[in-house]
């Protein structure tokens, strides 16, 4: 029995399967990851991108870090993968009972998928730093292509991304409640995601279910403690899941 095989007989059997996912997730949807060959640290900017994604930049230069936002995290014309398209059916077959993911791309919402657990944030929630109200990415996006930041049209001040930027903490409720699915569920698959950005790949500390599932194009550091571990593309795999 082959690997893929293995990975359609535990799916198949488990009906309490929660997934866990990274930035290779979305790269088939045209979503750079942050350290491929055409991710974002590739990208020549005045800045290095660490610097910019941080709450201090933010505050500092908004507008800056609004032009590199813009570029180089917003992706409009993205549309869900097999990947996303699986996961979502599998879902609503009750085989799946939740998406644990650190993309902030909102790509599973428009797959279908509707328990999702976005640990870092979303581009589709913004909000003004001054009064709390919040915005769509509809709102904020005419700001794209203009020496202007984002601004609140109730009370002027600044809009921020509900993303979560270098030296800013987890939602810790959200955290929390994403360790609860992980420690209850019978499997988790983990895929897209290198493990190495904590404290979200600490998360795989807390599962005690019986198989432990890793799809990645790399090798991890916890491929020796998975059950099935297959390299390659994620949606690819996927695809070729029956449920």
């Amino acid at each position: 029995m082959d690997n893929i095989e293995k990975l359609n007989e535990v799916l198949k059997e488990s009906n309490d399967t929660v997934f866990f996912g990274g930035a290779g997730v979305s790269t088939e949807s045209g979503i750079p990851d942050f350290r491929g060959e055409s991710g974002l640290f590739s990208v020549a900017f005045d800045y290095p991108p660490e610097t910019v994604l941080s709450h201090r930049f933010f505050t500092k230069r908004p507008e800056v870090f609004w032009e590199f936002y813009f570029q180089r995290m917003v992706y409009t014309d993205a549309k869900p993968n097999q990947a996303h398209l699986k996961l979502a059916e599998m879902e609503k077959a009750g085989k799946l009972s939740a998406v644990i993911t650190q993309n902030i791309d909102g790509l599973h919402q428009a797959a279908g998928s509707r328990i999702v657990f976005e640990l870092h944030g979303s581009i589709h929630r913004n909000y003004c730093m001054e009064c709390g109200k919040f915005f769509p990415l509809e709102y904020i996006y005419k700001f794209k292509n203009t020496t202007r930041k984002p601004v609140c049209d109730e009370c002027g001040g600044i809009i921020k991304p509900d993303v979560v930027l270098y030296q800013e903490p987890l939602d810790q409720i959200l955290f929390s409640n994403a360790v609860k699915k992980v420690e209850e569920a019978e499997v988790l698959m983990v895929g897209g995601t290198s493990l190495n950005v904590y404290p979200a790949a600490g998360l795989l500390r807390h599962f005690n279910g019986d198989h432990l599932i890793l799809i990645n194009k790399s090798s991890t550091r916890y491929d020796a403690n998975a059950d099935i571990v297959i390299h390659g593309k994620i949606g690819e795999i996927l695809s070729q899941v029956d449920i």
